[in-house]
């Protein structure tokens, strides 16, 4: 049911006058054989059923309430496809809208209302022009294929200057009403005067900057009407998915530009933000967890969300981000002190993997502190230019897969790139996991596991499944993280490439 202008789908009525209480909407459709009519209402993008008009015959309906609608674009369904469309609701809330369903865009008219009936002429305009686009079509027909695609592409140049001449002409008439706002929402702003590059074209570099820096003209972020549009929506996800450059903090500062625009705590504020943080909480691009954490830290945790989240939402998002924000790229991990596979049977035979408490863990460890020493195998030891961490568990059927090939695709970098693998047995069955070294043939990993549970897994590395796969640089610090298999060999090669043009430079 979105979008409008050229498709006939969207027909708006907007209405001024003083605000009064409650609303009545009155609906009059000649030839429609609905009994029932549902206003449903736009909500960024979402929309929500507001009132149902009940007992409609022959294409008569009321809405009808006491407590004034939500100003902002709805839309009218009826049981019959096809017999909708979309109006205003904004400070007048009692008009009557009619038309005649032999041709429901000519036809429709809405009671005394100036503003409302410049929207009906160009709606009916660019329908009347989409019109003579299916009759110049239907002219083509016996026309060779040469001589059809000239004859669209001239006629299809005036109407599209009419259109254009029409569009700008008529904002111009309506400038400072909601009408050009909704309107103004669906604009692109495209430069016009565009100069030549060094090699004679017009330069794209001026018109993406043009483009970009115009994007949100006219764009009243503080008007709560505007996320009840058809357009708001589509128009901020563009923006970050199209628009700007697709990078972490390019993204986090064209989000702080747009915040700062928003009045704090108002509805545009608040369904921004729960859509940038759910959008960049759910990303599967590497690195862009960096926004979630901007996000998270500099309006959320601080109390910067309370229309938007609950008390316990927040303590949740605040966990996460408590976790992630160590986890970012070019982060250092945490050290990790490991038993080596050698040690297994030995130290559970101390009695930790019968131990129940903390305390009783804790007892253990520093009553075989002595012993348990040189057993370790300490992360930050490990001198490679590039470290391969991985936490699997071997009765998990994933890692089952996963681990051989991780392997395979390693062992074609041995000799050409300086790296280690420390991999990290997650679960206590010692018996299990060398059977699978032994089996798979994996024992030039540095296999390790944490019978002792010194270290918290789950908090300093992000564990709530595995395989889980981290590339770390000589000094421990995140190079790429979240990487299957297959792709470790690959963003090792990469990392390489990369370090090598660096060296150039210099």
């Amino acid at each position: 049911m979105k979008k409008f202008l050229l498709t006939g789908v969207f027909l708006s009525v907007f209405v001024t006058g003083a605000i009064s209480q409650g609303y009545e909407i009155k609906v009059n459709f000649k030839g429609a054989k609905d009994s029932l009519f549902y206003l449903v209402k736009y909500t960024f993008d979402q929309q929500y059923i507001a009132d149902t008009a009940k007992n409609v015959k022959n294409g008569v309906g009321v809405f009808k309430g006491k407590t004034p609608l939500d100003k902002g674009v709805y839309t009218l369904v009826s049981q019959e496809k096809g017999i909708y469309f979309d109006f205003f609701i904004n400070e007048s809330q009692k008009f009557t809208i009619a038309s005649d369903m032999k041709d429901m865009v000519n036809n429709l008219k809405a009671t005394g209302n100036t503003e409302n009936e410049n929207f009906f002429s160009y709606v009916k305009y660019l329908s009347n022009k989409n019109r003579e686009v299916e009759g110049l079509k239907a002219k083509t027909k016996g026309k060779s294929k040469e001589d059809s695609t000239k004859f669209m592409n001239d006629n299809l140049k005036t109407l599209n200057n009419e259109v254009r001449k029409f569009e700008e002409d008529f904002m111009t008439k309506v400038k400072g009403t909601f009408l050009f706002d909704v309107l103004n929402l669906k604009t692109e702003k495209e430069a016009k005067d565009i100069p030549k590059a060094s090699n004679g074209r017009p330069d794209s570099v001026y018109q993406y900057y043009y483009y970009k820096n115009h994007y949100w003209d006219g764009v009243d972020f503080k008007d709560e009407r505007i996320v009840r549009t058809p357009f708001f929506d589509d128009r901020v996800k563009k923006y970050f998915e199209n628009v700007i450059v697709t990078n972490p903090d390019t993204v986090i500062a064209e989000i702080d530009k747009v915040m700062k625009k928003c009045n704090e705590g108002n509805l545009v504020y608040n369904l921004m933000l729960g859509h940038l943080t759910y959008k960049y909480e759910q990303s599967k691009i590497m690195g862009f967890d960096k926004v979630f954490c901007h996000l998270a830290g500099n309006y959320i945790v601080n109390g910067k969300a309370k229309g938007v989240y609950s008390d316990e939402t927040v303590e949740k998002i605040k966990e996460r981000y408590l976790i992630m924000k160590d986890l970012l790229l070019g982060a250092k991990v945490s050290e990790l002190y490991m038993i080596d596979t050698v040690y297994g049977k030995e130290v559970l035979k101390m009695g930790f993997d019968t131990a129940k408490t903390s305390k009783s863990v804790t007892d253990l460890y520093y009553k075989n502190l002595e012993k348990l020493t040189p057993m370790f195998r300490s992360l930050y030891q490990i001198n490679a230019k590039y470290t391969v961490l991985v936490f699997w568990a071997s009765d998990c059927g994933h890692c089952q897969t996963e681990m051989p090939k991780l392997h395979e695709a390693l062992s074609k970098l041995k000799g050409k790139i300086d790296h280690k693998v420390f991999a990290v047995q997650t679960k206590d069955d010692v018996n299990e996991w060398k059977k699978f070294i032994r089996d798979k043939k994996i024992g030039d990993f540095i296999n390790v596991f944490d019978p002792i549970h010194l270290n918290d897994l789950k908090t300093k590395f992000d564990i709530y499944s595995t395989p889980v796969i981290y590339i770390l640089d000589k000094d421990k610090r995140i190079a790429a993280k979240r990487l299957s298999a297959e792709q470790v060999s690959d963003m090792l090669n990469m990392l390489e490439e990369i370090d090598k043009e660096k060296a150039k430079k210099k």
